[in-house]
């Protein structure tokens, strides 16, 4: 074919400007809209140090503290009575239910074998096995109809913890303390205060950055010994000998970070001992719980054996807040085993074992943080990853439930004394104000200035967020704040 018939495809000068205005206009447009604020930002990252970093828009919260209730608290048995289970106890369940380990085929309906009481000038409704949150209910905000997507432990904690069922990807804790850093940069960002005994199902996963950097990881913390291991060298050092070698220390970093800028753990295990080496001046202090009053002690319960363990972490917690850490994140305690609330079978002395473990400390915690003027400021989160079946499994348990679960959120803005969302009469499935995993997340990074959608992490070339929103739905819900 002769080439005058072709169509053209060289474009004239006057073609050029012409075409090329209309990009340059749209360039100008856009800068003027961001100059009025009329652009929202598509993304916003946080950064690889650790200080402290700008939030979004203003918010109440700056930070965290998260009681991570591992194995499925029941909910028909602590936050949410039901009355038709009483009534209809051992007849069938009008329908079917999901069912993931053998014993629940009869389905048959078990009541509930603790009673429930009205507390507080809100009238809350909690069971008789938790009559220290019970005084507290005036502060906290009971959400009664959560789901996840997941009735297995793995899978429905990281659900629970990182807004999806796979694996691999940053935590809460990871995302906040990227985002924000930390307002003390002798401290961690993000702490993971277990259990001293051993770790719970599911072990560190449940505080790993994923694919952020590797200094947004959860730094554990012990709470009894040394708090922080390995902090004091074993040999003790002249005068000034620490100094030196600190600064030849920190050159030789310096070299090897320039020649990998872009090995994001090299960079996190630098960052590391530079951390451990601040911390030496001030974690211990911070850390060090025997200067409080006997009044406090007697608050958290840390004379007693049943309550010490998760009360002397409850008030650690409060101090490390108090010293500008970001989140902080305490585990089940494992003397009832690494999934203590997942009560296949013997519920009832399951709970009445493992209730007065985690009562006391946790509305110490709220009550304490609230007479010192810190709730307001501060998150409180507890909440397992799902809850269990109203029917009963090997006669005297309860099978894992995905469809409703209830927690508390107490400060950050949160509505106190209001109870959230409801399930169904049986309390298998949620079904007004229902909120989903990632719902809970959006929730509360909004409620530390953050947006769920803008706060994004360039992995594999797509920009990564902790609630995928676009897949997930996931949204704030405001009707919790107050």
């Amino acid at each position: 074919m002769p080439n005058s018939t072709r169509p053209s495809t060289r474009a004239s000068r006057r073609q050029f400007l012409e075409s090329a205005t209309l990009g340059f206009s749209t360039l100008a447009l856009a800068s003027l809209f961001d100059q009025e604020g009329a652009l929202v930002p598509a993304a916003s990252t946080g950064g690889t140090e650790l200080g402290a970093r700008p939030r979004h828009f203003p918010a109440p919260a700056r930070s965290v503290i998260m009681l991570m209730q591992v194995g499925g608290p029941s909910q028909v048995d602590l936050f949410d009575p039901k009355p038709a289970l009483a009534k209809r106890d051992g007849q069938s369940y009008p329908g079917e239910v999901e069912v993931l380990q053998p014993g629940s085929e009869a389905q048959k309906l078990m009541a509930s074998p603790f009673k429930f009481q009205r507390h507080g000038r809100c009238g809350m409704e909690i069971s008789e096995l938790l009559p220290h949150i019970g005084s507290v209910a005036d502060e906290i905000c009971l959400v009664r109809s959560m789901w996840s997507d997941n009735n297995n432990h793995p899978q429905a904690t990281r659900c629970l913890n990182t807004g999806k069922i796979f694996p691999g990807r940053p935590c809460l804790g990871s995302w906040i303390s990227y985002a924000l850093g930390t307002e003390n940069q002798d401290l961690p960002a993000y702490v993971v205060l277990r259990d001293p005994g051993g770790y719970n199902n599911g072990g560190t996963t449940m505080w790993e950055n994923g694919w952020l950097p590797a200094n947004f990881r959860g730094t554990e913390i012990q709470s009894r010994g040394a708090a922080v291991l390995d902090l004091h060298p074993a040999v003790a050092l002249a005068d000034g000998v620490q100094r030196v070698n600190l600064e030849t220390l920190n050159k030789l970093n310096e070299e090897r970070r320039k020649l990998y800028p872009s090995e994001s753990d090299l960079d996190a295990r630098i960052r590391n001992y530079e951390l451990a080496a601040r911390m030496q001046q001030s974690a211990e202090r911070v850390l060090d719980i025997s200067g409080e009053t006997q009044a406090t002690r007697q608050l958290y319960g840390l004379d007693n054996p049943t309550t010490e363990n998760l009360g002397t972490r409850c008030l650690m917690a409060r101090r490390l807040v108090e010293s500008g850490v970001r989140f902080i994140q305490l585990m089940t305690p494992i003397k009832s085993g690494t999934a203590p609330w997942d009560h296949h079978e013997n519920i009832k002395p399951g709970l009445e074992a493992l209730s007065p473990q985690v009562d006391q400390p946790t509305a110490a915690l709220i009550r304490d943080l609230k007479q010192r003027g810190l709730l307001d400021s501060t998150i409180v989160l507890w909440t397992g990853e799902f809850g269990r079946l109203p029917v009963s499994q090997k006669g005297s348990g309860r099978d894992h439930n995905r469809n409703a679960f209830s927690l508390i959120l107490a400060g950050g803005g949160f509505k106190p004394g209001y109870v959230h969302g409801q399930s169904d009469e049986f309390g298998y499935k949620a079904v007004e104000g229902r909120m989903s995993c990632p719902d809970l997340l959006a929730t509360i990074l909004h409620q530390l200035g953050l947006d769920h959608d803008r706060l994004r992490y360039l992995h594999h070339g797509r920009e990564e967020s902790l609630t995928d929103s676009s897949v997930t739905n996931a949204r704030v819900v405001r009707e919790l704040f107050i």
